[in-house]
């Protein structure tokens, strides 16, 4: 059986956008789909933050989704948090196109990131190699531009 998941993202700025998750067999990796509209031509970190909050806007999400305690990396990378998805990355007419899969991520079990919250950052996440003392903890990745909480998808 597929588990499948939505986000839609929303932040103080024009950016929105939408990304699906689709998990087979409800194990293996997931694999995330969609767009995000409004973001400045370039890279953008990209994360899966441990809440699910958002009363004070993408603020009271918190740290990058972490459980096993790790430094932050790239999404290829062993050491790294289980939300570090890396960039996405925005043309010239302000849309990135998101299709990634991920062996990290998971839509069941105790580390499902369903009711934790997706972010898209200002800037390129350096992916923990940027020498920066945020470096190993966000990616030097710039203010959160957009965030939305996981849910489960009816489609």
């Amino acid at each position: 059986m597929s588990v499948k998941a939505v986000c839609v993202l929303k932040g103080d700025s024009s950016v929105t956008g939408v990304v699906n998750f689709l998990q087979q067999d409800g194990s293996g990796p997931v694999h995330l789909t969609g767009e995000l509209k409004g973001l400045a031509p370039g890279k953008h970190g990209f994360h899966v933050h441990e809440y699910g909050d958002n009363t004070n806007g993408c603020t009271s999400a918190g740290s990058h989704f972490n459980p096993e305690g790790k430094t932050h990396g790239a999404p290829e990378d062993q050491e790294r948090h289980y939300g570090d998805l890396g960039n996405v990355v925005a043309g010239e007419d302000g849309v990135a196109k998101i299709d990634i899969k991920d062996s990290l991520v998971s839509l069941t079990g105790n580390h499902s990131v369903i009711g934790r919250t997706m972010v898209v950052h200002a800037d390129e996440d350096d992916l923990g190699k940027g020498g920066h003392e945020l470096s190993k903890t966000t990616g030097n990745a710039g203010g959160r531009q957009a965030c939305g909480v996981i849910g489960i998808s009816k489609n």
